[in-house]
Order: C-alpha cells, then structure tokens, then sequence
C-alpha cells in the first residue's frame, strides 16, 4: 500500500467543496478528494485542480488510506442523511485518535449527537460552520469550529491558513466551544443574514415604491452607504445587483426576477432555538416568514386585486427620506445583532457552554455573508464587558440607536401611511419600544391567565417569587395551577 501523502482529506465536491481544497491546496496542503458520485472527482482533479496537489480517491477505503495519521476527513455534504451515510462509509477504515470534520449547515443538536457517537469509537469529532459562498470558500471563508477541543492542534494551523484575514492578518476562524457549539454560531449567523438580507429588502421596496428610484439611482444609494456605518457584503453586493443589466433585454436584471423567496432551513433552526430557549428573536422569525408569504405568490397576486391599501401619501423630501430609510435599516440591523447574540447567551447556558461573544464577532468581520466593519463596533462592546446583557446597553450602541431613532420611526411612519410592508423593521422598533419599557401590560395577560386557568400571578407589593391566585368569578375554588414556563 502506498505510503499517505495527503495533510487533510475532504468528500463533497460540490461549489463549496471544490473552492475549499483550491484554497487548502493554494496554501501548500496536499489534499484528498473523494465524492460519491465519483466522476466528480475525474473531472475535478483532471480540471480545476490540474496539475495541484490534489489525490484523487474512487472509494472510501482508498481515501482514507491516503491520509497521514492522524486522519483528517473533512465532509461537505447536504445537512442531515447524507451526514450520517457519508460517516458510515468511512467509519470502517478509521482507527482511534483520526479526526471527522463535518462543515456542512448541520443542525448542532446533531453534531453533538455524531460527537458521542464518533467518541465512543475512539474517534474525534469537529463540527464547524463556514461561511462565504463560493468565492468566500476559494479565497478565505469565515470558520466557526466546535466539538472535541482535543482535536484543534491538528486542525487549528490548516483553518486559520485559510480563512478570511482582518484587522492585519487576525484569521476570522478560533475555536467556538464543546459539541454543537461551532454549527450552532454558525446557524445564529444565517438567521442574522435572513434579518440583514429581509432589511435590506425592506429597505429596496420604501425607496423604489415611495422614493421611486430606478435601479441605477438605487445603486448609487446603496454605493453611498457602503462608504458609511452600513459598510458590509450584503450592502456591497445589493450595489453590484442593481447596477447589472441582463445583456437580452438590457433591462436591470433585478426587476426581471420573481419575487419569491427560497430558503434552506438555517433560519427555521434559529427560530426554533429561540422558541425553546424563550427568546424574543422578533426580526428574524419576521425575515423567515417574509419569505414564506413570499412564496405565496399566486395567493398574493390574486389578493391585490381584492384587498384594498391606503391611497398614497408619498413623501416630502427625497434627500431627507433617503437619510431616514438608512437610520431604519441601521437601527434594525443592531436590534438584529442583539437578538442574534441573546439566543447564544441563552443557548450557551442551557448547554453549559462558554461563548466568546467577541471572538465571534471577529470571526464574522471577514469572509462571511454577514461580514461588516459595524462588527468591529460589536467586538468591542464585548471587550468593555464580557457580561454584556443585550448589545442595546452598552454605551457605544445606546448612543447610536438614540442617534438615529426619530428617522427610523419616521421611515416607518411612511411605510404604514403608504401601505408598503416593513415586517422586519417593525419587529425591531417594536422590540426596542419593548425592551426599553419598564412596565409592559403583562400584569393583564396574567390576570387573564389566572381568570380562566388559575395560572397565577407574583404581586408588585410582594417578594418576588410569590405565586398568587384570585378566586375571580367567586364560583372558582382555591386551587390553582402549577406555575411553570413552556
């Protein structure tokens, strides 16, 4: 058998695989590729990785006999089955202290589940978010790796050679945390990119429906705010978008695209953490049903011509309408960062892990979807105070939302006069009215409660963590229900 050549070994060779082992490669790495439809890798080693130090493998066995101890397999496939059938096949040829890497959108509930599988074969496990898209993949993603610590040394040097690079060469990749921890950040992160992507949305339909700005006009706003506080990927990319014309018709393209949405999974998962975890991720359950009423097209077509809006009022001022819309989309975009980090906070205690909220943050600055220099600002909010409660109090963010308040709410303002749908920027407003609200109208929701179920109630002139409970009707006895939080 011939001696092991190869530093790391990757299956799926789909986009992101294949841009991940150039990258590998690129950095001095001799890398295995195997995929299961192995034609795949035919084409992919006699073709972009053409004369690179690439080992191409037609089966399990000979991939993983083709790496040097201990054994790094590294998998990029489709989240759920395939995860599993994938680690089947090569589980037979492993041996105790060989590490498995997942780096597909798994579910962390699953990597922790794979982890105690993988340890009780003498095996290690890393399960790892990356982020970038293609060419993010190719030239230097973001990498949230979590699982077994032990196995970090082998894999650290190779992660931070490749990805994304900030702040002088600081990688945007360390480790996250024990089992789920690495695909659970990363999944927080694609539900923070539905919020970003569903504000910037928003913000498209109040300048084009109010301000009616063409696609070249909005290119040049999106253009001025990426100069800004705005500064980021998303913003960068919506520029490029609407400053493409489709060559056929010569059109801009993005008026020739239908409006509904798709989506994978990650932000239902990000929804359903926060359900559970009984944390009010407001903007980015809105961004996922967003798109959801999206892909109700037909409904949506044929309830335009029944269902009637307000007549429009327009606006007064396009400069100054322009400045308002930018203060809602940078408002909303902090409510969805403070959210965002609140359900890791809340996940990590319930899982005993420990987040650096800051190396996060930093994690994110480059490579990712969501990369912005506004996660500069998050950084070192967390630095002043790890024990942070919610990003809206720290100093630096305070100011800001108070700052940039009067024109968000009066973007808003506009948007209802108008009839124009702001889900997620009104889920953010709302959430700051809320959080900043020292008494809320609770008090009646749970005499309400306690009206027709005997739920209960604490009693302002009482210690807190006394239950009470009102015989309301007179008929109702002294029995009351047990209190409890679902």
């Amino acid at each position: 058998m011939a001696t092991p050549t190869a530093d790391i070994g990757l299956i799926g060779l789909a986009v992101m695989g294949e841009n991940l082992v150039l990258n590998m490669e690129s950095r001095g790495y001799t890398v295995a590729v195997f995929n299961r439809t192995t034609s795949k890798v035919d084409e992919f080693v006699n073709g972009r990785g053409a004369g690179k130090k690439f080992v191409g493998a037609h089966s399990a066995q000979e991939f993983v006999a083709s790496l040097k101890r201990p054994r790094k397999v590294m998998l990029l496939v489709k989240a759920g089955d395939a995860v599993d059938a994938t680690i089947a096949s090569v589980m037979p040829f492993l041996e105790p202290g060989d590490i498995l890497i997942d780096g597909g959108n798994t579910h962390f509930p699953d990597t922790t589940r794979r982890m105690a599988e993988a340890n009780a074969k003498g095996l290690l496990y890393i399960g790892t978010g990356v982020s970038g898209g293609e060419e993010g993949a190719l030239k230097g993603p973001s990498i949230m790796p979590g699982g077994d610590e032990k196995a970090w040394p082998a894999v650290k040097e190779i992660f931070q050679s490749i990805a994304a690079k900030v702040d002088g060469g600081v990688p945007c990749c360390d480790w996250v945390g024990p089992q789920g921890a690495g695909h659970f950040v990363k999944m927080v992160h694609n539900g923070i990119e539905y919020g970003d992507m569903q504000l910037i949305g928003e913000s498209y339909h109040l300048l084009s429906s109010l301000a009616h700005l063409d696609a070249p006009k909005l290119a040049a706003v999106y253009g001025e705010w990426n100069k800004g506080k705005l500064d980021s990927y998303l913003i960068e990319i919506t520029r490029d978008i609407f400053g493409f014309t489709d060559p056929e018709t010569k059109k801009p393209m993005v008026d020739l695209i239908l409006d509904k949405a798709g989506q994978k999974g990650t932000g239902k998962w990000t929804v359903d953490s926060a359900t559970e975890n009984g944390i009010p991720l407001t903007l980015i359950a809105e961004a996922v049903f967003a798109r959801c009423l999206s892909a109700q097209k037909t409904q949506r077509e044929a309830a335009s011509h029944i269902l009637k809006g307000p007549a429009s009022a327009g606006i007064s001022a396009e400069k100054e309408f322009i400045a308002d819309v930018e203060s809602a989309l940078y408002a909303s975009k902090i409510v969805s960062y403070a959210q965002g980090y609140d359900l890791m906070a809340a996940q990590a205690k319930a899982s005993g892990w420990t987040l650096n909220n800051g190396g996060i943050a930093l994690m994110w600055r480059g490579g990712c979807i969501i990369r912005s220099a506004f996660l500069g600002k998050i950084k070192e909010a967390f630095d002043r105070n790890p024990q942070l409660s919610n990003l809206l109090v720290d100093p630096y963010f305070a100011e800001e939302m108070d700052r940039v308040q009067a024109g968000w709410r009066r973007a808003i303002a506009a948007a209802v006069m108008n009839g124009i749908p702001v889900p997620a920027m009104g889920a953010a407003l709302a959430y700051y009215d809320g959080y900043r609200t020292a008494r809320l109208p609770a008090n009646l929701l749970q005499a309400q409660r306690d009206y027709f179920g005997a739920h209960t109630y604490e009693r302002t002139d009482k210690p807190r963590g006394e239950f009470f409970h009102t015989n309301w009707t007179g008929r109702g006895g002294t029995t009351s229900s047990s209190t409890y939080n679902a």
